[in-house]
């Protein structure tokens, strides 16, 4: 049987829901349970695949090609459970869906209403490809009251009568704020959420309290009084130095016993999160530390490279050291060289990330440069290594007007739009001035690495699969000019045409690739890309 634990929110938006979510499906899979999470947006959006990264932070890609909400990057790296196309829907989604049946006719003349096409809709996406699971965690977007929300609050109160009082729990999380004037924790913004969530008709059966003090006993026992909650089933929710300690202090707290608890289940013996002391023991008490400069253009919202920023860390873990991430907006480097310099030159390790558009590619073209002079370890992703592309074309192959289509005509296109390319739904095709949305080169894809390069080593392996997201491709005709150049192009599509990996045997530590590997990294299995140059930028770091 599978049974659904629906989480939502209230009083204010980024309170942590993802995390909440995550760390309560890896508490779960500590106890031998078989999970799943899935998260519910309410936006218009068919998915936030168009939408800038100062909107809605970083787009997070699945497997199977689905782009998606950055809290799908929670839940893999805390379950190590791929993500796939069913776990993320939106009310776009949800919409279009509905209003493509009704032109083929397949509602017969009915009328088109929320109640029941909307809500069997969301419902039907909660309940599909959950066969084998003992838990499907469904986090709910926004906060209570939120307009956009109500189809989706309506459907999980349906879903509780269609699977049964214990095929379902609800948990809600809320705020309980410190007041420094009255200095006093209150309680009243959680009891004025629950009331609305009520109002809805969803009582929750555990409460989550978010709060930057510790929750007195007798502030737990009036939340639950009020709240028509157990006492028990009231957890406080402290800030955690890292968020990799949230599962062991939800668990220390009862979250995980709790929700069991209200589905009827005896919670047991304690679950096994040795991994989970280790991660956090690793963070804690680190042998050494290193800096690494991340130029990149959406610097001034770091949600934008969310799981980047996770992934480094995750190098961190692997090396036992801190990784301290200098963030340099990429347009400050296109002024002066010598700025260059003086911003880079503390930096053990440089990494160029992805992006799109112009805006700042000549400051990440610059700090390509730096690294390949210097000798500093340097990683490329997506764009990143179409900057190192360009940058090699144009200072040791001589191709003075190298540059991309993306910004505009080029006579030298070392960098192109991509138009055809097989995947696992077969040729896939795509013009100049089509539709945005969904039309890139999405997804896992095979890669061949070269028998003697530098990345066959770090991966131990020939046969690699990655993400991508990307529209734009180096162009195969310039590989003899570039590798005349030293950039070796050493991991290929199976067919030979695309490029994904390039690399400089002459070089420390010099990797650019065509796909996102920070993805596929988590803190109990750091990617081996960001392993090995978390480890260069150690060496790099005893030698200035």
């Amino acid at each position: 049987m599978t049974r659904f634990i629906f989480i939502t929110g209230g009083v204010v938006s980024s309170l942590g829901k993802g995390l909440m979510a995550a760390s309560l499906a890896a508490l779960l899979q500590a106890r031998g349970y078989r999970v799943r999470i899935r998260k519910f947006d309410p936006y218009l959006n068919v998915d936030p695949g168009t939408m800038s990264p100062y909107q809605h932070g970083e787009v997070y890609v699945t497997d199977d090609g689905a782009e998606t909400d950055l809290d799908l990057g929670h839940y893999e790296r805390f379950t190590g459970v791929p993500s796939r196309q069913s776990d993320n829907v939106t009310s776009g989604r949800i919409y279009s869906t509905i209003i493509a049946k009704e032109r083929r006719g397949d509602y017969l003349g009915a009328t088109v209403q929320v109640i029941p096409h909307v809500t069997d809709a969301i419902k039907q996406f909660a309940r599909a490809e959950t066969d084998g699971l003992d838990f499907v965690l469904c986090e709910i977007g926004g906060t209570v009251g939120d307009i956009e929300s109500l189809p989706f609050m309506e459907a999980i109160r349906q879903l509780r009568n269609d699977l049964g009082r214990n095929g379902s729990v609800f948990v809600h999380l809320t705020l309980v704020p410190y007041i420094a004037a009255a200095g006093e924790l209150k309680t009243k913004p959680t009891q004025h959420s629950v009331r609305d969530l009520t109002a809805l008709g969803i009582q929750p059966d555990v409460l989550v309290c978010r709060c930057e003090r510790p929750l007195p006993e007798s502030e737990r026992a009036k939340i639950a009084l009020f709240c028509n909650v157990r006492k028990e089933a009231v957890i406080p929710a402290l800030d955690a130095r890292t968020i990799y300690g949230v599962p062991l202090q939800y668990h220390a707290e009862g979250l995980d016993a709790a929700v069991l608890d209200a589905f009827g289940i005896a919670a047991g013996p304690s679950p096994n999160l040795g991994r989970w002391d280790d991660i956090v023991d690793r963070i804690g008490n680190p042998e050494g530390e290193v800096t690494i400069g991340v130029v990149g253009k959406y610097t001034g919202l770091l949600d934008a490279y969310k799981s980047l920023h996770e992934a480094l860390t995750h190098g961190g873990i692997a090396n036992r050291v801190k990784v301290n991430i200098r963030w340099l907006d990429a347009e400050l480097f296109e002024a002066d060289a010598a700025d260059v310099a003086a911003r880079l030159e503390p930096m053990h390790a440089i990494l160029v990330p992805g992006g799109f558009g112009e805006r700042g590619s000549e400051g990440k073209i610059a700090a390509v440069r730096f690294a390949r002079e210097r000798k500093v370890p340097f990683f490329g992703i997506c764009l990143g290594m179409q900057m190192a592309c360009i940058e090699g074309a144009r200072n040791t192959a001589g191709i003075d007007q190298a540059s991309t289509t993306e910004f505009g005509p080029t006579t030298e296109p070392v960098v192109g739009l991509i138009t055809e390319w097989e995947s696992a739904r077969g040729r896939q095709i795509r013009e100049a001035g089509g539709d945005l949305g969904g039309t890139m080169r999405l997804g896992a894809f095979p890669a061949k690495l070269a028998g003697n390069s530098h990345v066959r080593g770090i991966y131990g392996a020939e046969d690699i699969s990655e993400r991508h997201r990307h529209r734009y491709e180096v162009n195969i005709h310039y590989r003899e000019a570039l590798e005349d150049g030293g950039l070796v192009f050493s991991g290929m599509s199976p067919d030979g045409s695309l490029p994904e990996i390039v690399e400089r045997p002459d070089h420390p530590w010099f990797v650019g690739v065509q796909f996102h590997p920070e993805l596929k990294s988590k803190p109990f299995d750091p990617h081996p890309l960001f392993a090995s140059f978390v480890a260069a930028a150690v060496r790099q770091s005893r030698l200035v």
